[in-house]
């Protein structure tokens, strides 16, 4: 630590399976990080590599910390120190971890530079979620909202609904819920609720999502801006909408609130936010669910995309990783038959 003392912290690393190719996960940075937590996020991210069809298998890890009681120097002591206890397990061909809660680019850095130190030279494709300077690739940082987008739009065609006709509420607007709202409004939806921690708003005629979403980038609360009736997550919840996006933390929608849900769609932008209970209700009442490991899958892509970059040492445009974006998810949505889909969001 900064004062001199030595802090020993919990750290995991979880590899569930390399049957199609490296391994592939976050790196989380949470207080309450647990194994049985990274373990089954890691089977997680097996299910989805499959089903959007990339060459990895799943992996997932994380250390048992707050980042934000840590200052920037300690953060990286700590970024380092896990890098290289667990360097023997991970590459570009063994197992390749990314950002998750709690960690960033910056992160990223560190891991790969220690990594690279390591072996003695530079290696990109050891992690993805990197600064640009350093291998990093276009379209990573807004990928996962992206992908909710492009996956939703794809359940709006299937069930008959125009985008002009349709209203969304987002529950969390940090990088998923916030991207997602942004493209969202860019592409012709009327997004009518969205909340962070403290709280949402509400407007039925439609929100100014380029204004919140450099608000909120400011570090200040959503409620802080009068652009709509102020109401609580639980609230937000219950809206009259077209699509909802759960995109905070797991287990939003459970046995107790969902039947107070009044959506068509919902997008499980954050990993299971929807309980087993939730689950079997909203099937009875027809709501058609887009499971987290289809719905989320834009970052995985991405990271792919920077991945193959990387290891070619030949760079894309954004359009280009836009577009093979939209082919990769839209045909992932076209995989299972209806009923398939059904059964994997149970």
């Amino acid at each position: 630590m900064d004062d001199g003392h030595v802090r020993v912290f919990q750290g995991y690393r979880v590899q569930h399976d390399s049957a199609r190719g490296p391994s592939k996960g976050g790196l989380r940075y949470h207080q309450d990080v647990a194994l049985g937590e990274v373990a089954a996020l890691a089977m997680w991210m097996t299910w989805k590599t499959a089903l959007v069809g990339l060459p990895y298998g799943g992996a997932k890890g994380g250390i048992q910390v707050n980042p934000h009681m840590l200052s920037l120097s300690e953060l990286e002591r700590l970024t380092r120190r896990y890098a290289a206890e667990i360097f023997p397990l991970i590459g570009p061909d063994k197992d390749i971890p990314s950002p998750d809660i709690g960690t960033n680019q910056q992160v990223m850095a560190w891991f790969m530079d220690t990594y690279s130190q390591q072996v003695g030279f530079s290696v990109p494709g050891a992690v993805t979620g990197k600064p640009l300077a350093i291998g990093g690739s276009l379209g990573r940082e807004e990928a996962t909202g992206r992908g909710v987008v492009n996956v939703t739009i794809e359940a709006l065609r299937h069930k008959g609904i125009d985008l002009e006709d349709t209203s969304v509420v987002i529950q969390g607007f940090g990088n998923v819920g916030s991207h997602t709202a942004k493209i969202f409004d860019e592409a012709g939806a009327r997004v009518i609720g969205i909340s962070d921690v403290t709280g949402g708003v509400f407007n039925p005629k439609g929100l100014p999502i380029d204004a919140i979403f450099q608000h909120h980038r400011l570090g200040l609360p959503v409620q802080d801006m009068k652009v709509g009736d102020h109401l609580t997550n639980d609230e937000l919840l219950a809206l009259d909408c077209t699509v909802l996006i759960p995109a905070a933390l797991s287990e939003q929608i459970t046995g107790k609130n969902a039947e107070r849900l009044r959506c068509r769609i919902l997008a499980e932008a954050a990993n299971g936010p929807t309980t087993l209970e939730a689950d079997a209700i909203l099937n009875d009442r027809d709501v058609f669910i887009i499971p987290d490991i289809l719905a989320n899958s834009g970052g995985v892509i991405v990271s792919y995309f920077e991945w193959v970059q990387d290891v070619q040492h030949f760079f894309w445009n954004e359009r280009d990783i836009q577009q093979r974006l939209h082919e990769l998810i839209t045909h992932a949505f076209h995989r299972p038959s209806l009923a398939e889909r059904e059964e994997i969001s149970r």
